[in-house]
């Protein structure tokens, strides 16, 4: 027994102090006399800026508080369910560090001192799990630090110290700092959510429920004849609707233009070594979509926490993703990662009997009174449009993605509304990771070990409005980074010779020695009426202007044009040789000041010159652009009806993720898949209640800045 409990138990002992019983129910007058002596509870505040109270807090800051103060936790209700304490900060040299997710001495310590339980080594581990950890390097921070979210066990933290009633009892929420929570709030995986749904109605279910959900859902039992469902694209939300309605006993053709991920591989590959790019094989397209051969980013602005979010995470972790991205603050997967998981997915896919057709491009609908009744079909390999093949469906899921160009000319055929939605332009910045480690970091910086040290691989993030001077004076921009990606580096994403964009990918570990981030600004449909660019497409008009433009620039065979950040804001070429560059396929010193609308240049060497500001030495000689970045997201938006998720102007088609313009990311566009998924089988019979029930409220993400 060490010092500390043999303290406590003397004290407890002591013949000074009546025996007290720990109470179910304790009131002031009868807890220990030795709680009576303990410091107040500390609160851990975030460092970036005091409280916020009275008038200052914000309207979803009010309406937190005004909720608490109506729901007064009984003291019973303390006893159940979860407590989720927040913001308990452990010192990096204390920490086990960012690979580590369990509970440490260290972290024991800090969940002592919001419990005022005097003894953190008596406090039982298992009772705490934790549910987020992110690290804090702010420079006004004393110490950087490792910030977690813990979720306390209350059944299971008194089973094994009984000691904690009193500690317990005495719990009140905290905006922010200490919240109670019921079990019913607890999401599991999809898959999970599916087959508790189908064993309520008495389906066999081929596997255990494991951490599901207390759910009202309801699923009819499976019909004769199946309605027959086509996926078009498999991306996030083509797999995840595919996957919602498979289960849910549709009968799902999905339909992918380009190849499975291992062939994939090998196209990207003869592309990067031999520049021979497969047109329906690329970065952009294939199995996974885009984002497959980018960072793996796993962020979300739509609420990392809620109960659909939740969802897809666990679902990613059936499938094979490594369990830290459920902890993780800033989680991601890298390109290594999603290429199994995606293979796995696809194998469950066929257990369900789903259809997958890869090489096969839509190149038409059929439309019969204005309901779309299936597509037709081509051999995407081949560019043989003389072989279409049509293929009848009770419904089109439409899940392209935002380079998909040639779906959109399509649809404009049939009359189909295509909504310009902002997006953003701009340019790729790379700089030496460890300069951006020693800017972050400082003297932490060495342990950083390309990623497989105690500290994440130092990133960054810049948000910014300005005002334009020239073009579109007095138009505020916003301008920001996209797709940073620490440790990775830059590669191609044109889909056609004559183009030129490119993006940031890297590999799980961010073991690269370059760190880039895109730098862009917002284009608005105002910006495009400037610019004399008209019309439902005039988005892709502009992104196509500017990759050929950059492609020019470049000089052709997919060299990329660069110019030396400090050149940039000065206006002048670059000489030879520019600092190396990640880029594979070579890079040429180019005017990139010229390449883009006066207004938007104005506005990305204002930006970069602020951020040097805000971490000195970023604008520097080691610094390089690389243009041009243009496909942040979808420059249209199909509308579609908020509740079945049917395009407004065709029945039977149903617009989801990305290239329809309801998502920005991964998970986004996964969440956006699974929504519709559960509305086209409540469409078509195969499944009575509300999502609500299941997943909360869908948030449409939009336009995304990352």
């Amino acid at each position: 027994m060490s010092m500390a409990s043999s303290s406590l138990l003397l004290h407890l002992q002591s013949p000074f102090l009546k025996p007290k019983s720990f109470s179910l129910l304790p009131s002031p007058n009868t807890l220990p006399l030795y709680v009576s002596y303990l410091p107040k509870r500390l609160k851990i505040r975030d460092a970036k800026r005091s409280e916020r109270t009275g008038k200052l807090r914000y309207p979803s800051e009010k309406k937190k508080l005004r909720q608490f103060n109506k729901d007064k936790i009984d003291v019973k209700i303390k006893f159940e369910g979860i407590w989720r304490l927040s913001k308990l900060g452990v010192e990096v040299h204390k920490d086990p560090g960012k690979d580590f997710i369990g509970v440490s001495d260290a972290l024991l310590e800090q969940i002592a001192k919001v419990l005022e339980f005097p003894v953190a080594s008596m406090l039982p581990a298992e009772a705490f799990s934790v549910v987020r950890k992110s690290f804090d390097a702010r420079k006004l921070l004393k110490e950087p630090k490792f910030v977690y979210t813990v979720d306390m066990d209350v059944k299971k933290l008194l089973s094994l110290e009984p000691r904690m009633w009193d500690f317990v009892s005495q719990l009140e929420p905290e905006v922010g700092i200490v919240e109670h929570i019921s079990d019913e709030k607890v999401s599991g995986d999809l898959i999970s959510i599916l087959h508790h749904c189908k064993m309520e109605k008495g389906q066999t279910a081929s596997r255990e429920a494991g951490d599901s959900i207390q759910s009202n859902g309801s699923c009819k039992p499976p019909a004769l004849i199946k309605p027959k469902v086509a996926v078009v694209g498999s991306g996030p939300s083509g797999l995840f609707a595919t996957l919602v309605l498979a289960e849910l006993g549709a009968d799902v053709t999905l339909i992918e233009r380009g190849q499975p991920v291992e062939q994939r591989g090998r196209d990207i590959g003869a592309l990067v070594v031999r520049r021979i790019i497969q047109l329906e094989s690329n970065f952009c397209f294939g199995e996974g979509g885009a984002g497959t051969w980018s960072d793996g980013k796993l962020v979300t602005r739509i609420g990392k926490n809620s109960a659909s979010v939740q969802a897809v995470m666990k679902t990613l972790v059936y499938f094979g993703a490594p369990e830290n991205i459920l902890v993780d603050g800033k989680p991601h997967l890298g390109t290594d990662r999603l290429i199994p998981l995606l293979r796995s997915f696809r194998n469950h896919l066929r257990t369900l009997g789903v259809s997958i057709k890869f090489g096969t491009r839509v190149d038409d609908l059929l439309v019969e009174d204005a309901i779309v009744k299936g597509v037709k079909v081509s051999d995407s390999t081949k560019n043989l449009l003389s072989e279409r093949e049509e293929l009848g469906f009770d419904a089109v899921v439409l899940a392209v993605g935002h380079s998909a160009r040639d779906v959109y000319e399509m649809l404009l055929s049939y009359n189909v509304d295509l909504m310009p939605k902002d997006y953003a332009v701009g340019l790729r910045i790379e700089h030496p990771q460890e300069l951006i480690n020693i800017i972050q970091y400082s003297g932490l910086a060495s342990e950083v070990h390309r990623g497989r040290g105690k500290i994440p691989v130092a990133d960054y993030k810049v948000t910014n409005y300005v005002t334009g001077q020239s073009a579109l004076a007095g138009a505020n921009h916003g301008c920001y980074s996209f797709c940073m990606c620490p440790g990775g580096q830059i590669v191609l994403t044109s889909t056609n010779p004559s183009e030129l964009c490119v993006n940031g990918m890297s590999f799980s570990r961010r073991a690269s020695k370059w760190a880039n981030a895109a730098i862009v600004v917002t284009v608005s449909s105002k910006d495009l009426d400037a610019l004399n660019i008209h019309g439902p497409l005039a988005g892709v008009t502009f992104q196509r202007e500017l990759e050929q433009k950059a492609a020019m620039m470049g000089g052709g065979n997919f060299v990329v044009p660069v110019q030396i950040v400090t050149d940039f804001l000065e206006n002048k070429l670059s000489e030879m040789p520019t600092p190396l560059s990640s880029y594979r396929l070579g890079v040429r010193p180019a005017s990139l000041h010229e390449l883009l609308p006066i207004h938007i240049t104005e506005a990305l060497q204002h930006s970069i010159s602020m951020l040097d500001k805000e971490l000195p030495g970023f604008v520097s000689k080691d610094a390089v652009l690389h243009g041009v970045e243009t496909r942040t997201s979808s420059p249209i938006q199909i509308p579609r009806n908020m509740e079945t998720y049917e395009s407004t102007s065709l029945k039977g088609l149903y617009p989801v993720g990305e290239g329809a313009g309801y998502a920005g990311g991964i998970v986004s566009a996964a969440v956006d898949g699974m929504y519709a998924g559960f509305a086209i089988a409540k469409n078509l019979g195969l499944y009575t209640a509300g999502v609500e029930s299941l997943l909360g409220k869908a948030q449409n993400a939009g336009f995304v800045k990352y």
